[in-house]
């Protein structure tokens, strides 16, 4: 495996956000810097229609409007492709923005990819990660190895939403 040379960054709060530009489910470009005024949780993720990601992304659906109430917005990403993020997003009622990031870079800007243990085991893939990013661009938060289950309520506590 010629990738486990991929050693992650990670991301502190201060850090400028990594800008991306990346087609959303519907193909149509969806860019960081679009959201500038507002914060951002951008949340990666290993594979849409996984039972971890379906809960996770389901629970991000849950709580967005609380959420966008709050002045934050949702941008999933994971390597999917766009067709793929369509299926998931019509199959589970998602009404989050999913974008593909196929190259990985912007997981890899992001410091979610990477070698991570899965079962017991060291492999290479995407890792668990979601970041807010405040008005100006800037991480405000990082967190890396998320747990999929509990998390999105975790951060709804953390930021003292509802």
């Amino acid at each position: 495996m010629t990738e486990t040379s991929v050693s992650p960054v990670r991301l502190a709060p201060g850090d400028p956000a990594p800008e991306f530009t990346l087609p959303d489910a519907d193909g149509n470009p969806v860019s960081l810097a679009s959201f500038r005024g507002r914060r951002v949780i951008v949340y990666c993720y290993p594979a849409a229609l996984t039972p971890g990601c379906t809960t996770q992304a389901v629970d991000f659906t849950a709580a967005a409007g609380d959420l966008a109430e709050a002045g934050l917005d949702i941008i999933g990403v994971s390597p999917d492709a766009p067709d793929k993020l369509r299926t998931f997003r019509e199959k589970e009622g998602l009404h989050i923005t999913l974008v593909s990031d196929p190259d990985k870079a912007v997981l890899v800007a992001y410091g979610a990819y990477g070698p991570k243990k899965l079962y017991g085991k060291e492999v290479v893939g995407v890792i668990r990660s979601t970041f807010i990013v405040d008005a100006e661009g800037l991480v405000e938060k990082a967190a890396y190895n998320v747990k999929a289950t509990g998390h999105v309520a975790k951060l709804m506590r953390d930021l003292n939403i509802a």
